[in-house]
């Protein structure tokens, strides 16, 4: 795909789709790689034969997250549409997508896993929203995470913005399996459970299962951006908190 920051191929004789973040070190979930991957799944979900999706990243790391440039006032919104249509479409897949995570999986990044099925780690890796330190918070997040860990882990994680483990992910129930090789863990888990079905049952399977479950995070998901661009865009610590950062300074608030 020339330039772009998603490596993309076919394996299992068109069964697997295969997803790779390539922008290392930070495999950041900007624009860039935000149409990238929305584009790949438009072109290939929908595909017969097409049984399975995993998404991985080159590097030491998954992906430090959005770009904290496009949360400016100016670009917040069609960057959180686009990251919300992405994740929306990876809900809404028909079938399931698995993720291999290592290193730092944070912000936008783990937004963007939270969009799987099943989610493999590494012993290495590190999960967290960390937006609330900018005096942002995490839209898709916010909608993801309560459905995946229950309210209360969701919480500690949205109103703290700190990182857990990948052992205390698997405590949560934020993802499946610690391994040291989470790539070849995933295909392990495709090639003896997934490969021997039939792609068109599968597919009503995992509408079936995910039916009530997204018609709550797409709705929900939709206010929830409303109050991001609407209300939290429009206080000075929001603004201060992403400005300072960029400016690489301590932030200074003032309550509203």
């Amino acid at each position: 795909m020339g330039n772009s920051p998603l490596k993309v191929w076919m394996e299992r004789d068109g069964r697997l789709l295969r997803l790779r973040l390539a922008s290392p070190k930070a495999n950041l979930i900007d624009a860039a790689m935000i149409s990238a991957l929305t584009q790949t799944l438009a072109k290939h979900l929908h595909k017969p034969a097409l049984a399975c999706v995993l998404l991985d990243a080159e590097g030491p790391h998954f992906s430090f997250g959005a770009s904290v440039e496009e949360h400016l006032p100016e670009q917040c919104a069609d960057m959180l549409g686009g990251l919300h249509s992405l994740i929306v479409e990876m809900l809404k897949s028909p079938v399931p997508i698995l993720a291999a995570v290592q290193g730092q999986c944070l912000g936008g990044g783990l937004e963007v896993v939270c969009g799987a099925s099943q989610i493999f780690a590494a012993n290495d890796a590190k999960f967290g929203q960390p937006e609330i330190k900018l005096a942002v918070f995490a839209p898709a997040a916010s909608c993801l995470l309560p459905e995946r860990i229950g309210q209360a882990n969701a919480e500690s994680l949205l109103f703290s913005g700190r990182s857990i483990s990948a052992h205390e992910a698997v405590r949560m129930g934020l993802i499946q399996q610690v391994d040291d090789q989470p790539e070849r863990t995933a295909l392990n888990w495709i090639d003896t459970y997934l490969d021997p079905l039939s792609a068109s049952s599968l597919r009503f399977a995992v509408q079936a299962a995910r039916m009530q479950s997204v018609e709550r995070i797409v709705k929900k998901l939709a206010r929830v951006e409303k109050l991001y661009i609407n209300e939290l865009m429009s206080t000075h610590d929001a603004l201060e908190g992403l400005t300072a950062f960029v400016e690489k300074r301590k932030a200074t608030w003032n309550n509203n």
